[in-house]
């Protein structure tokens, strides 16, 4: 079962799904999401399942598409809605706003999943990768298990990246 192990922390990094450009008066932080969004964001909580990734913690940017996207994968991982937590920083933000969300963990929960944005997360996904990509895309994700019991030390630690996953590749 991955993220048993005590002495690793386990990061699990998710874009939001596609959003919806439709409402022309919604502003950038209020759009939602469109069905191929909802339909490729199912189709990862699959893998989720299949593959037994199980976050204890769900952090998502407050913006209306991070928010629908984490609810869904929430709602397939039998995760409480209520549960997830909602940070302003992850809205626009550099990977420092991500790394201190983390820093913020209590080290007694081993496995954190993080829902924000571009350009933001293909560079924090990046950081981890021997083969840079151009684009984490919509619904993309990558679990990435750090060598330690401290999140505050995961920036300095060996890691190793469990899984990268493009939704289109899962169709």
């Amino acid at each position: 079962m991955l993220f048993m192990n005590k002495a690793s922390k386990s990061v699990i990094i998710m874009r939001h799904a596609k959003s919806s450009w439709e409402d022309s008066s919604a502003g950038d932080h209020e759009r939602g999401l469109m069905d191929k969004g909802i339909m490729r964001t199912k189709k990862v909580a699959e893998f989720m399942i299949v593959n037994n990734i199980n976050p204890q913690l769900i952090l998502s940017s407050t913006a209306k598409r991070a928010v629908e996207t984490a609810k869904i994968i929430a709602d397939s991982i039998s995760y409480e809605r209520e549960k997830i937590v909602l940070s302003k920083k992850l809205y626009l933000s550099y990977t420092d706003d991500v790394f201190d969300e983390l820093f913020e963990v209590d080290n007694n929960i081993n496995s954190v999943m993080v829902f924000g944005h571009n350009p933001c997360f293909t560079d924090l996904v990046n950081m981890f990768l021997k083969k840079q990509i151009d684009n984490l895309p919509t619904s993309g994700m990558a679990v990435i298990e750090f060598k330690t019991d401290k999140w505050k030390e995961i920036p300095n630690s060996k890691f190793s990246v469990k899984h990268l996953i493009f939704p289109s590749k899962l169709d």
